[in-house]
């Protein structure tokens, strides 16, 4: 299938945009809270899904049942799921996981998609727990043992839950603990024509250099060599244009040879560990053993010395007169010794002190240098950051840090929630890109509406104001992490609101812009 070339140059516009989100996100291993439901015998349980900030707006639903003690049944279907290769060239399809109240992932399953940009997905699976929640993830192959950090969807508390007992448990995603995902050693995909290329046989190529990289070149070599075999005959089906499903069939052969390759080295590395360290412990002993001899050695010694001075004894009182002159006289000189050496250690202990408080005081004058040069840096950096603000709406600095005031003229209506398109290239934009190169800054969007009309309409309508500004920011290149949006409703009037002009005034925008390395000091 082929697309026209603005479609394709849109299309590695997204990619590389998405490319560089899920870098700078796969930095930190975020610790996440999930909701896990307890679902009841018999009874059928209607589940959302919100996607998370590396696909905001991706939704989900689900169908779940019990039928059994060890069967309960997940039908799910996610509406506009995106190519996983858009997420990052490592990926290349999803997974469905079942996470349990002690942490525990399951592989519940692929999801499966084709078609053009955006399709809708189903699955339909069963998995023997009773209490777990549900959460989506990017993954290389179908057959991951664990989930990715790259978590595009998570389930939402039932709306009418019925008997279903409910419960909030934190679940840390931290996902395979391998650095495969971060390495730069690691190539991408060979083939860089995604769109065509079947997703069964990019998880192959996948599979085999994940268990390539787990070191199945050394310790699983066999199992390596029938995955990459099996991978060149599905590499060569897809080439010479036989159908998708016997691609399908080899590509998935050569994922399961991959992954057995994987998990071969992985073992077989721990065996040979484990061999090493005995091979180390039986090293210890010997030397230990040896050790043992060779004091005995010099115990035996000893004592031939011993009886030897003995046999001598008798003939050393001949002259004890002299030898006890002699050994008062070298105690006397031993004492003067001990007494010299003594006071060359007392002034070599005073000379070091001296010499590490010199030390301290030179690396303490640095630090200071340091210090201040540093906050000139800050305050300079600063001012710029001010003067680039200046142009896109008022700024003033608080304790928090700067504050930047957008006008309500950014938005379409003044009960709307849509940016105008001349906000967005005159002011949006051109926000965003500051921010970007500005990665230590964390942002905090407060919307602010007058108080006319309904308090909760005001109040979702500033919500809604602090998200769309928050996803523009995030479409725009912002890490989303770095920001807090926040719908402050008719808090805080800057004017009154009996008139029009105090009215527009009291609705906007406030930008709070703090150095993440601010907010750290402050917290401890």
């Amino acid at each position: 299938m082929r697309f026209p070339g603005s479609l394709t140059r849109m299309t590695t516009a997204t990619l590389a945009l998405l490319l560089c989100a899920a870098s700078a996100l796969a930095q930190a291993d975020i610790r996440r809270e999930t909701v896990a439901v307890s679902y009841p015998l018999e009874q059928t349980v209607s589940l959302r899904f919100r996607g998370t900030t590396r696909l905001p707006r991706l939704t989900g639903s689900a169908k779940v049942k019990r039928t059994g003690r060890r069967n309960t049944r997940v039908e799910m279907n996610i509406d506009k799921l995106p190519r996983a290769f858009e997420l990052g060239s490592i990926y290349t399809t999803y997974v469905l996981w079942a996470v349990s109240p002690e942490g525990r992932a399951d592989n519940l399953g692929e999801l499966k998609r084709s078609g053009g940009m955006f399709v809708d997905t189903k699955i339909d699976v069963t998995t023997p727990l009773e209490t777990f929640a549900l959460i989506v993830t990017a993954e290389p192959h179908y057959l991951v043992r664990s989930p990715s950090r790259m978590v595009v969807l998570e389930n939402l508390p039932p709306r009418d839950p019925g008997d279903a007992q409910v419960n909030t448990i934190p679940v840390q995603y931290i996902g395979n603990v391998s650095d495969y995902f971060r390495d730069s050693r690691v190539p991408d995909l060979a083939d860089r024509d995604y769109v065509r290329t079947p997703v069964s046989l990019l998880g192959a190529r996948q599979a085999v250099s994940i268990a390539r990289y787990a070191g199945a070149e050394r310790d699983a070599t066999p199992e390596l060599r029938d995955a990459q075999s099996m991978l060149e005959q599905a590499e060569n089906a897809w080439r010479l244009g036989q159908s998708e499903s016997e691609v399908d069939t080899l590509a998935r052969r050569a994922i399961s040879l991959g992954v057995k390759a994987e998990e071969t080295a992985e073992l077989r590395a721990a065996a040979r560990k484990r061999r090493d360290e005995k091979a180390a412990s039986d090293r210890a002993i010997s030397e230990a053993e040896e050790t043992a001899a060779q004091s005995g050695r010099t115990i035996q010694d000893l004592r031939d010395r011993l009886r030897k001075e003995e046999s001598a004894r008798e003939l050393a009182e001949r002259d004890a007169a002299s030898a006890n002159q002699q050994l008062r006289e070298l105690r006397g000189e031993v004492a003067r010794l001990r007494d010299e050496l003594a006071g060359v250690r007392t002034e070599g202990d005073a000379a070091r002190l001296r010499l590490a408080r010199i030390e301290g005081e030179r690396a303490a004058e640095q630090a200071r240098v340091e210090a201040a040069r540093r906050a000139t840096q800050q305050q300079e950096a600063l001012g710029n950051l001010k003067a680039s603000l200046a142009r896109f709406g008022t700024v003033r600095e608080t304790a928090q840090g700067l504050v930047l005031v957008l006008p309500d003229a950014v938005w379409s209506g003044a009960r709307a929630a849509e940016l105008t398109p001349k906000a967005v290239a005159t002011t949006i934009d051109p926000l965003a890109a500051l921010l970007a190169n500005n990665p230590e800054l964390r942002v905090r969007i407060e919307a602010f509406v007058d108080a006319r009309g309904d308090a909760s309409e005001l109040q979702r309508l500033s919500q809604d104001r602090a998200e769309a500004l928050a996803g523009r920011l995030v479409s725009s290149g912002v890490d989303g992490a770095r920001i807090q949006a926040n719908g402050m409703g008719t808090a805080n009037p800057v004017s009154a609101n009996t008139t029009p002009a105090g009215r527009t005034r009291n609705r906007r925008i406030e930008i709070t812009l703090t150095p993440a390395a601010g907010e750290a000091a402050a917290s401890q």
